[in-house]
């Protein structure tokens, strides 16, 4: 039902071309970024361009040009294949008539000229007898699928017409925004078929033809009797040749001086010549440029022509069809799948597949409107995520604010998608455990009043949670002043270890945003202390018929955190323990602090300082942890007094570092022993605190 609404609306607006104009833009993004770079080399442009009317005014010749001046050009491009002018000469030359016998002269002698014609919507006017045999000597002897029907021509001078060895239609009309795209191949005009411009010359060369009333290039049908032209994206797809180039070319010549283009150069090339400088207003906006003129189209046109380049345009039902699957589609991967996530993965990958389809169409020459394709795709999807909200959505929103309130996010869409979890119980599975306690709180607390403390504790928490979720975190619960959260568990990641040592440095950087916000409201200053430790845990619901409660529980978190209350002792701020660190791949700063074994555990662990990420630190940091790493390897030698040395000298030079002090105690306390331990104890720091 829902595929059914959202691909009639979709149709509707296809067949009503409620879509025409943005279609037009996506066909010119197609245009610019698929059509090809490569153009003819035989299409040469002769431009009378802003520097060839620059150039002739200088020698006081006004636009309009004399016709003379054409004719030098015309002689000198007669090794052309052809010629085609498209400038309308319909009115005699204000020189006179002389003037337009020399041009008229110069075009009969050349045999390759092609002049422009215009028909015009306007009533029928009078046409003289030339005129009409003008008319029928270039309408075509076949039949063609015309494109328009107009009703009257505007003739170039008799003269002209006389002398000209052919001649095509050269008004075309651009799409409802202004751009020209397509180019017609055949008119109406008095029962008789007009070619377009170039046409006729493709025609009497026979390298096209006419079967069925449709234009042959190649043995391939051109696409329809209105083509879409294809643009090549070159800057200059086509060598262009100022106007006055030429003319100074052949008066040297005349002169016998050396030219400036050879008249050999048109030898076997297609010219086209036409007006490009602004003044002229034969600007034509075209797909790949806004500032294309009437010739450039024309040139292209005639690339298209002699090199089956046109681009196929195929019915409306070849798109009505993949609009219909497209719908269907959207529906069924947003009611089989209740993940936003993957809904909208669904859907970028049927917008990509369609762009890519066609595309790939495209740089085949044919074009399937996409507009039609992609609102069909996203309005079902739309509409098939409305009514999932309305249905089962709705009641999957409630399941999930109501987790929500008790843990985090993460845990409550991992269990709606698998409700299995809310059977109570859990499962053995191996964490990294993570505590953070605000040093000396209840001091700070009671040196501010509730409303203050309450403040502060929320800041604090509020910018910790952050940072551990978006390293991948759990967070358990909050206990007072201190925060639990884990990592592994309900979803099991390869970088547990890395992402919970990120965190902990990334929570020490958040606190100090946190305290200068406090400094500008007058509280104290506060700072954390961390431990972490990695183990097997019993994770799942540990709450009661009436509270859910996703957690962990086992010696792991006991001992997390013993280590976190550990940083009092060592007066440091991060400790984690060796099975963490060793998976860290070594990007952070640490130290082996001890081996130490807390109270109510007969097995010791390896503890270690976290100082931060190795690539942050200075190096002052990085050689206080070298000749402290000496040092404690000289102790575990049983090199005391080396070791000693070392921490003193090291302690000279940083006063408050905790670690050097504690191992700086323990040493002196061998050195001062009586006799030398007769065990290995001596090497473990036994807790006497929790």
């Amino acid at each position: 039902m829902v595929a059914a609404v959202t691909f009639l609306f979709s149709l509707a607006l296809f067949l009503s071309g409620g879509f025409d104009y943005f279609e037009l833009k996506a066909y010119d993004i197609y245009c610019r970024y698929l059509n090809p770079t490569t153009s003819s080399d035989n299409i040469v442009i002769v431009k009378i361009d802003q520097q060839s009317l620059d150039a002739e005014s200088q020698q006081a010749v006004k636009w309009p040009w004399p016709r003379g001046l054409y004719a030098p050009m015309i002689e000198y491009m007669s090794e052309a294949d052809a010629v085609f002018i498209d400038i309308l000469f319909t009115e005699p030359s204000f020189y006179g008539v002389d003037d337009d016998k020399q041009f008229a002269d110069a075009v009969k002698k050349a045999d390759n000229v092609y002049i422009a014609l215009f028909l015009s919507s306007e009533p029928a006017r009078q046409v003289s007898e030339a005129g009409e045999a003008f008319i029928s000597r270039i309408a075509l002897r076949d039949n063609a699928t015309v494109f328009k029907t107009f009703n009257s021509a505007v003739l170039p001078i008799e003269e002209l017409i006389a002398a000209a060895k052919g001649a095509g239609n050269v008004t075309i009309s651009p799409d409802k925004d202004g751009n020209y795209r397509k180019i017609p191949m055949f008119f109406q005009l008095s029962g008789r078929t007009m070619p377009y411009f170039s046409l006729a010359y493709l025609i009497d060369k026979k390298l096209v033809a006419i079967a069925g009333g449709r234009l042959i290039v190649k043995g391939i049908e051109v696409p329809g009797v209105n083509p879409l032209v294809r643009y090549s994206t070159k800057k200059e797809p086509y060598t262009a040749i100022p106007a006055i180039d030429v003319l100074q070319s052949a008066y040297a010549v005349s002169q016998s001086e050396g030219p400036k283009i050879n008249k050999d150069f048109f030898k076997g090339k297609t010219v086209f010549m036409g007006m490009t400088a602004a003044g002229l207003y034969d600007l034509k906006p075209t797909p790949i440029s806004s500032i294309s003129t009437g010739i450039h189209i024309h040139a292209a046109a005639f690339d298209n022509l002699i090199n089956g380049g046109f681009i196929k345009h195929p019915g409306k039902i070849y798109v009505i069809v993949p609009m219909f699957f497209l719908s269907l589609f959207a529906v069924f991967c947003v009611l089989r799948r209740h993940s936003l996530l993957n809904n909208i993965g669904a859907l970028a990958a049927s917008v990509a597949a369609v762009i890519a389809v066609t595309a790939v169409l495209f740089r085949n020459s044919i074009y399937i409107d996409v507009i039609p394709l992609l609102t069909a795709d996203v309005m079902s999807f739309i509409a098939a995520l409305a009514y999932s909200y309305a249905s089962e959505g709705k009641q999957r929103l409630f399941l999930k604010t109501v987790f929500s309130q008790y843990m985090d996010k993460k845990i409550a869409d991992h269990i709606l998608k698998n409700p299995e979890l809310l059977r109570p119980g859990g499962t053995t599975m191996n964490v990294v455990v993570f505590f953070a306690d605000i040093a000396g709180f209840t001091t700070i607390s009671e040196m501010q009043t509730a409303q203050e403390t309450a403040i502060m504790l929320h800041g604090v928490m509020s910018e910790l949670t952050e940072v551990i979720i978006g390293y991948g975190g759990v967070v358990d619960k909050y206990i007072g002043d201190c925060i639990m959260a884990f990592w592994g568990a309900p979803v099991v990641s390869e970088e547990d270890e890395l992402n919970s040592c990120r965190a902990s440095v990334n929570c020490l950087r958040a606190l100090d945003k946190v305290n200068r916000e406090f400094k500008g409201k007058g509280f104290p200053n506060i700072s954390l202390r961390i431990g972490m430790h990695k183990g097997d845990v019993i994770a799942g619901n540990m709450g009661s018929n009436r509270l859910y409660n996703f957690t962990v529980i086992g010696d792991t978190v006991n001992l997390a955190s013993r280590l976190e209350s550990v940083n009092k002792y060592f007066k440091t701020k991060i400790i984690v323990s060796e099975e963490i660190l060793s998976g860290t791949n070594d990007i952070f700063l640490s130290r082996e602090l001890a081996l130490i074994e807390v109270k109510g555990k007969s097995i010791p662990t390896k503890i270690f300082e976290i100082m931060g990420f190795i690539a942050d630190l200075d190096d002052d940091k990085k050689i206080l942890a070298g000749r402290y790493t000496d040092a404690m390897r000289l102790f575990k030698e049983g090199k005391w007094q080396e070791s000693a040395d070392t921490l003193e000298e090291l302690l000279t030079l940083y006063p408050t570092d905790g670690p050097s002090g504690v191992l700086l105690k323990r040493v002196k306390n061998l050195l001062a022993a009586e006799s030398p331990p007769l065990t290995n104890d001596w090497i473990v720091v036994k807790m006497t605190e929790k």
